[in-house]
């Protein structure tokens, strides 16, 4: 067990990042949850339920303290795109944004063992029309590979992405001002 702390339940360097980049001091805890569309599923109520298991799984491993978890996926067409498992499986992807606007949605968790408060957060990404050169280009740089939407707005993948229209962080991983505000229900205050 842990000391009473502030831990993510999240091994995502993405939202580590995110976390230092606002000056936190955490731990990290590896959870595991199953991720899958439940049939009828709405998006935001498919990242919303996956960051609160993701949240209770990790209260699961510690005595005291408060867990921060989250759930980030990419939607076109009100259907939710994982994280691609082959480069045919980006192309369709990929496909499916070119040239179009599509929502990254982050369900946000943050709890203490009596009780969990979660928020979601949509951005709206546009994307420029993409060749197929460039989609096996980028394929074969490896980004893609452990991306919801097969993607990282934060690494290569940024020369695709013509505007985004919300929080930046959210489509990184983890919408910084919500979960300020979050932590701060739990005494946690990232300034002041």
């Amino acid at each position: 067990m842990y000391p009473s702390s502030l831990f993510l339940a999240s091994t995502s360097p993405r939202r580590r990042e995110l976390l230092e980049q606002v000056g936190l001091q955490f731990s990290v805890l590896k959870v595991d949850v199953d991720e899958s569309v439940r049939e009828g599923e709405r998006p935001a109520d498919y990242v919303l339920r996956l960051a609160h298991e993701k949240a209770l799984a990790g209260l699961a491993q510690v005595t005291a303290g408060v867990v921060i978890a989250a759930d980030t996926t990419v939607v076109v067409d009100d259907v939710v795109l994982g994280k691609p498992a082959s480069e045919a499986e980006a192309v369709e992807m990929w496909l499916r944004l070119s040239g179009r606007t599509h929502q990254v949605l982050t369900g946000v968790a943050v709890g203490d063992g009596r009780h969990v408060d979660t928020v979601m957060v949509s951005t709206r990404v546009h994307f420029r029309s993409i060749s197929r050169e460039e989609m096996h280009a980028y394929w074969l740089t490896g980004e893609p590979r452990d991306k919801a939407g097969g993607y990282a707005i934060q690494g290569r993948g940024a020369v695709f992405v013509d505007a985004i229209e919300g929080s930046y962080s959210n489509v990184v991983g983890l919408p910084l001002t919500e979960t300020a505000s979050l932590l701060a229900r739990f005494g946690i205050r990232v300034l002041g």
